[in-house]
């Protein structure tokens, strides 16, 4: 069936990119500098002496051999960031001193965009122009608006009933473990370091085995804005040995992690049952982008089509449950089918490509059991379904009509470029199947009627309600999710808060001319 399926639509399927991804790909200028372990300012292979390969998704070969990081490495790079809190300068120097160590910091990775941008694609398979343009531009302002918070964190003096002072103090937490994921690498690990570096915390921080090497170069470039000795550490390795060990330290005060949500429960676990460390979690996603009766179906379709496509739809917000209305429904389709077989998909160095490679064979492989799911399942597959090319990771955009509810298609992070588009009747219909997710982190809606645009704003059960656009982020806008999707806030204000103690400080006031 599924064969069947996909043999008639390269009848009619225009998808002449596939014998350019089997051309020979561009070869990055960047060198490869950076592959040991970041422990106590140096770089250093790893204690048992393992490294491990992070593969080119273009070419599915090797770029570098990395150090893999274990439970005994874990341990000295918790030991350098203890020492660098507890004896060290960094908590005790000015904020206004940490807040340029940031700015510098900041500058130098302006300096160096279009290298960091280069690691970023080969690692990761995301376009160039996506990653140079919008991604590093973006963790430069991100480490630029931390460092102006630095010398605004402060407490409260408190009025208390009767002859007391009483004043809060927010202190750093302490030493922080930090476990970013692979489809935004740096600016992952902007969002977890920016905030803690801010608060005056030290790291130790774990890169996804897909992608470690933009993590390493950033940070030789934070040592050289003049981190001192021990601040942050980096460790390469895998999710079951380096991965656990520091969830589950003893010594580790705070833990941050974003990634599945699968993946999530273990490590919630694994810091209950160490110390009962703090965890802020930033997980998986199915959000629904609704599309109104009202809506320009031209533009709906190109928002909708960015919301789930963007970053090879390896997003955790994607809009992967398009909602449209039963009125506009079948222009919908045929126009997202159309806009669907427009994409340009090719080796993401190359100019005017929209969508690179996936990540690796796992995550492709499950993209393609999804796409078989679906079409066994009774959806109509509009376009795609396929591989592209005969090397590489990369996935036809695909489309599926008539999508149900009950399908795994609508309730499974695909993490894909797969669109799934339904039928709704009315509002409060589309807001019960919206809501009924384990997910809670985003949720798009496109309509030019401020009552549905405020009705749904309120009834979602997600932390972030798109109106009008989709994927807009900006260093002051907080990030999270509700259910399954996460807990706590990242970005903002608010991701201060998950690196900060609040200490009450109560002192008797003798003989006090007021209260």
């Amino acid at each position: 069936m599924f064969s069947a399926a996909v043999d008639r639509l390269r009848k009619h399927g225009n998808y002449s990119t596939a014998a350019a991804i089997d051309q020979e790909p561009i070869n990055p200028s960047v060198s490869i500098n950076y592959t040991q372990l970041l422990i106590d300012g140096k770089f250093v292979p790893a204690v048992s002496g393992k490294t491990f390969p992070t593969l080119d998704p273009r070419t599915e070969d090797v770029i570098a051999h990395v150090a893999e990081g274990e439970a005994e490495d874990v341990n000295l790079a918790v030991a350098a960031a203890r020492k660098a809190f507890d004896e060290g300068p960094w908590p005790r120097m000015t904020a206004y001193e940490r807040s340029r160590i940031m700015l510098r910091f900041a500058d130098l990775l302006e300096k160096h965009n279009d290298a960091i941008a280069e690691l970023e694609t080969w690692d990761n398979g995301k376009p160039y122009e996506q990653a140079a343009k919008i991604e590093i531009p973006m963790v430069v302002r991100l480490f630029r608006y931390y460092a102006g918070w630095a010398d605004k964190i402060h407490g409260l003096t408190v009025p208390a009933d009767g002859p007391h002072h009483v004043q809060t103090l927010h202190e750093p937490i302490g030493v922080a473990g930090q476990i970013i994921p692979w489809n935004f690498p740096l600016l992952m690990y902007a969002w977890k370091l920016g905030p803690a570096l801010a608060c005056g915390n030290t790291i130790i921080l774990k890169t996804a085995e897909q992608t470690p090497l933009s993590a390493m170069f950033a940070s030789k470039l934070l040592y050289e804005a003049g981190l001192p000795q021990g601040v942050l550490n980096v460790i390469s390795g895998y999710g079951p040995t380096a991965g656990a060990a520091l969830a589950s330290h003893m010594d580790v005060d705070k833990l941050a992690f974003t990634g599945s949500t699968e993946t999530g429960k273990i490590v919630l676990e694994l810091a209950a049952r160490s110390n009962l460390k703090p965890v802020t979690l930033e997980l998986g996603g199915k959000s629904p982008f609704i599309v109104c009766e009202d809506a320009d179906v031209d533009q709906a379709v190109e928002l909708a089509h960015f919301a789930l496509f963007f970053n090879q739809g390896q997003c955790c917000c994607a809009g992967s449950r398009t909602y449209v209305h039963e009125s506009v429904y079948d222009e919908f389709v045929e126009k997202a089918k159309a806009r669907a077989l427009r994409r340009i998909v090719g080796d993401p160095f190359k100019n005017g490509i929209e969508q690179g490679p996936q990540i690796d064979t796992e995550q492709f492989e499950k993209i393609l059991g999804y796409i078989r799911s679906g079409v066994e399942s009774g959806a109509t597959l509009e376009t795609g379904g396929d591989r592209l090319g005969s090397k590489g990771y990369y996935v036809q955009p695909t489309v599926f009509s008539n999508v149900k509810d009950d399908m795994l298609i609508a309730k499974d992070e695909i993490f894909g470029p797969v669109q799934s588009i339904l039928k709704f009747r009315d509002l409060d219909e589309v807001i019960k199947r919206a809501n009924s997710t384990r997910y809670g982190l985003a949720a798009g809606v496109f309509t030019q009627n401020i009552d549905t645009a405020n009705t749904l704003t309120r009834a979602l059960r997600v932390g972030t309600v798109w109106i009008n656009c989709f994927d807009v982020f900006d260093a002051a806008i907080p990030f999270g999710g509700y259910k399954m999707s996460g807990q706590g806030r990242e970005k903002g204000i608010y991701g201060l808060n998950n690196y900060l103690q609040i200490k009450a400080v109560v002192t008797p006031i003798k003989k006090a001319s007021w209260l």
